[in-house]
């Protein structure tokens, strides 16, 4: 892994050194492993290291090609034996995995990207050719941006030297904005009207000239996988999610696991114990890291992480996430924050963890995010009941529908509509109360933003593929747009990997029938039959983990006097974004105890503190946004397919 940073000067002005150099002490922590450059006469590539893995201490980048082409490539490849099986070409067993890239790129040009698994963002120059490639994996785990003008194309794994080493200044984009408001903004956008993020699953071809977006690959609809008994899917389930397991514990050093107390992160840290126990891991050494508070009566995790450090032996790092001495509204920023929650002050958790990374010589740490959504956690009928009605299969729909009446509690013409309003256009449907947009919002606002602000809600198509693949994807891009918005690390510089977003793995639950994933009664069906004897029981079939709503409330209570003086003159009300009044009111209601969108009040906050905070760096354009132009900004952005 690493992060790197690029500029083609159309204007043929030769690359300034002292540039690179600010560039460089701003890429430097995030890749402290050293760094190289690649210089032409109007290019310029750099690329600061961060080895996580045997194979990339070895690399040297920017690499060239052995057919001239410049690359930098910051990822890991999880399916080297295959390609190098493949390809030949001299590549053995220690080829590091640019080299491999390189010669996958040299013999199948942009074709090669669909046949990369793993975690990865790359640049490739093409001298013969002119042109700038950006590509990205099919979920987008490493963050690429870039932004093109008339006299420069420049690109970058982080936005600080775009936005900070940039003559021009920037106009925030409100759908970004949006997006955090809600859920999270689409992965291919930023804070600023003009640098955009490459899309997942896609690349940016760059000339001169014109650039254009094409999706190089997506799940195949139509890829089934059908077994005759459960004990098939089992099986095939817990040799998938092992590899994926197995692959990100590709390094050189000890890796740290998350340990919640889930079965999400209970599984991972179970099954890796199992890999290494059998010899298969590279890692030397594996800790784990739980985050627990007391004082939240619908948060007892402590019972169920001990209860995999009991079986595993090994005790891990307990972090307490415990206001304390800790003020949650502390919206100080030792750094440039260039988008919501980057450069903030880290809290007392934060820098307990930070000590333990070092202690533990981690620069890995796997984290369970996606087992919720990929393996059934979310006990919804709809999927199923969706599939049986455009199967027009009536017979088999009441059946299913009386079984989930009786498990729910719900009459069945409730679950009957629920399912039919899943076909209906989001407009007709309000959607539920917790995904409305929040209520100090100024109406306009929400107006110019209504998509963005409902989540990006799509209606299931009934014609066509089966409406389970097709909340499946829905639910891919939610994830998508969380992965894009967690803020990459370097304090000390290390690298999140998510097993349960392993292509292999998501490909195989996307093509199974979705009664193996969720039954009536029995949420994460196929997970919980597979790691039977793996994870201890009492995690295995926990009831689903508690929303802590409690911390954030009585914060407000105790520093009601510093947020009604923060909430005067806010920017995102001079902005149009925000009605002052009624996010103050929403405030007090947090306060006394009423109902209130927590989440997107604090969201709200954030958002506010980090506006105030670019003001006072300079980085805003005074110039209102156009729509027009956005809305013609987005259709010339949308990827082709390849």
């Amino acid at each position: 892994m690493g992060v790197q940073f690029g500029e083609w000067n159309l204007t043929n002005t030769p690359p300034q050194r002292d540039y690179l150099d600010k560039v460089s002490s701003l890429l430097a922590p995030y890749g402290p492993d050293g760094r190289d450059v690649y210089i032409t006469d109007k290019l310029s590539m750099l690329y600061h290291a961060l080895h996580t893995t045997r194979e990339a201490c070895r690399e040297k980048q920017p690499h060239i090609s052995p057919a001239g082409c410049v690359i930098t490539w910051d990822g890991r490849l999880d399916n080297r034996t295959d390609l190098i099986r493949r390809l030949s070409n001299g590549l053995t067993t220690d080829s590091t995995d640019v080299e491999i890239v390189a010669i996958a790129f040299d013999t199948w040009n942009t074709k090669a990207f669909a046949r990369l698994i793993g975690d990865w963002a790359l640049a490739i120059w093409d001298p013969s050719a002119h042109t700038m490639i950006l590509c990205k994996d099919y979920v987008g785990v490493r963050p690429l941006y870039y932004m093109a003008t008339g006299e420069r194309i420049a690109w970058a794994t982080v936005l600080d030297p775009l936005v900070l080493l940039s003559k021009a200044k920037f106009a925030i984009c409100e759908e970004y904005v949006a997006g955090w408001f809600s859920s999270f903004p689409a992965p291919e956008l930023t804070p600023y009207i003009g640098i955009r993020s490459v899309p997942p699953s896609s690349f940016v071809t760059l000339r001169s000239n014109q650039h254009t977006i094409t999706k190089y690959w997506d799940f195949c609809p139509d890829k089934t996988v059908r077994y005759t008994s459960d004990k098939e899917y089992e099986d095939h389930y817990l040799s998938v999610f092992t590899q994926a397991v197995q692959r990100r514990l590709r390094s050189h050093k000890p890796v740290c696991l998350h340990l919640s107390g889930g079965s999400d992160s209970s599984a991972n840290v179970c099954v890796a114990d199992r890999i290494v126990a059998s010899g298969d891991a590279e890692a030397p050494a594996l800790n784990t890291v739980s985050f627990f508070n007391d004082t939240e009566p619908s948060w007892n995790e402590r019972p169920f992480f001990t209860r995999v450090e009991e079986q595993r032996g090994q005790i891990g790092c307990h972090i307490n996430t415990s206001l304390g001495t800790d003020r949650l509204f502390d919206f100080q920023f030792d750094r440039f924050g260039s988008s919501p929650g980057v450069g903030l002050r880290p809290k007392r958790a934060g820098r307990e963890l930070s000590a333990c990374l070092r202690a533990n010589g981690n620069c890995v740490v796997i984290s369970g995010t996606g087992g919720d959504e990929v393996t059934g956690g979310v006990p919804t009928p709809i999927p199923e009941l969706a599939d049986l009605m455009a199967r027009a299969d009536a017979r088999q729909f009441a059946h299913q529908l009386k079984l989930w009446a009786l498990n729910k509690r719900k009459p069945w013409f409730h679950l009957f509509f629920e399912t039919v309003k899943a076909f209906l256009p989001p407009s007709f449907v309000p959607g539920s109360k917790h995904r409305r947009p929040p209520t100090w919002l100024s109406p306009d606002f929400i107006t110019r933003n209504r998509k963005t602000l409902w989540g990006y809600r799509e209606r299931i198509k009934l014609l066509g593929f089966l409406p389970s693949f097709q909340l499946n994807l829905s639910t891919l891009d939610v994830l998508r747009r969380q992965i894009a918005c967690i803020p990459l690390p370097n304090d000390p510089a290390f690298e999140y990997r998510y097993p349960y977003l392993d292509r292999d793995l998501v490909e195989f639950i996307y093509s199974i029938p979705r009664t193996q994933l969720v039954r009536p009664g029995e949420r994460r069906s196929l997970s919980r039959r597979a790691l039977i004897g793996i994870v201890p029981d009492e995690v295995l079939n926990r009831r689903r983990k508690g929303f802590v709503v409690r911390a954030p409330r009585v914060a407000i209570g105790e520093e009601w006097s510093m947020l009604s003086e923060f909430v005067e003159n806010m920017v995102t009300s001079s902005l149009g974004m925000v009605d002052s009044s009624l996010f103050r009111e929403a405030l007090h209601r947090a306060r006394t105890g009423q109902e209130v969108a927590v989440v997107s009040l604090l969201r709200t906050l954030n958002v506010e503190a980090w506006l105030r905070q670019l003001t006072q760096w300079n980085v805003l354009s005074a110039e209102k946004q156009d729509a027009k132009e956005l809305e013609r900004q987005r259709l010339q952005m949308e990827p082709s397919s390849l």
